[in-house]
């Protein structure tokens, strides 16, 4: 069968896919373990965490004409958020490059997501700094934080497809800013209104890594060719 010729408008890439190396999947790995069992046995990091809270607190930006500017900030790790953007994104591809891969990445990514993140919080039961002290096993699910996270595996995610699939170069830049940026804006805003604790947002940074590098790892699987589309070479 003979090959089937490339867009005419895929543009060249202007960023790498953004798949995170072997030192930082092994950084994530060891920070993601070491600051939980550190919060488990009472170590270091709670009092840090209960030290930065209070300063925070005294800021009160809940109550100040800041709150909705910084919650606003947010929502750059915000599921709804992510989703919407996702959804031009995968329409895009599926009508200018007839692949569902996209879909199936992202589907992929959401179900870890989910499924990790939850474990992660129902496991803990960390109280979020609006209860009065820090508390495991106590029905909470602030630990880790799923908008940072969410803000890391998502638009790692987004910046992969957009490479791959020859997006424009602003939209390739776009979605690499918002992989890099996203995640830190999001988990400064978190902290800034208290919404969750420093280790929070540093473990939520180091599961969204880890997720990452597993679903391109599982890209390798049968996922993409299943769609018989694989992103970023022609299709016979």
């Amino acid at each position: 069968m003979r090959p089937a010729t490339a867009p005419q408008d895929v543009a060249a890439p202007v960023t790498s896919t953004g798949r995170p190396p072997w030192w930082l999947l092994a950084l994530s790995a060891v920070v993601t373990l070491a600051v939980t069992v550190d919060l488990l046995t009472g170590g270091v990091l709670e009092a840090l965490d209960l030290r930065v809270s209070a300063v925070v607190d005294a800021w009160d930006l809940r109550d100040s004409a800041l709150h909705w500017p910084v919650w606003v900030l947010t929502q750059a790790g915000g599921r709804g958020t992510v989703l919407i953007v996702l959804a031009g994104l995968v329409a895009w591809t599926a009508v200018r490059r007839r692949s569902y891969v996209p879909a199936l990445r992202i589907l992929l990514a959401l179900v870890l997501l989910t499924a990790v993140v939850y474990a992660f919080k129902w496991g803990t039961g960390r109280t979020a700094p609006e209860y009065p002290g820090s508390f495991f096993h106590r029905g909470g699910g602030s630990y880790p934080s799923g908008h940072v996270a969410n803000a890391v595996l998502m638009w790692g995610v987004a910046r992969w497809q957009a490479v791959e699939f020859g997006l424009p170069a602003r939209a390739q830049r776009a979605f690499w800013a918002l992989a890099v940026l996203g995640p830190f804006v999001t988990g400064a805003a978190m902290v800034a209104l208290n919404f969750h604790w420093v280790t929070d947002v540093v473990v939520g940074l180091a599961v969204g890594v880890l997720l990452l590098g597993v679903v391109h790892a599982l890209d390798a699987l049968p996922v993409s060719r299943w769609a018989r589309a694989r992103a970023g070479r022609q299709q016979g």
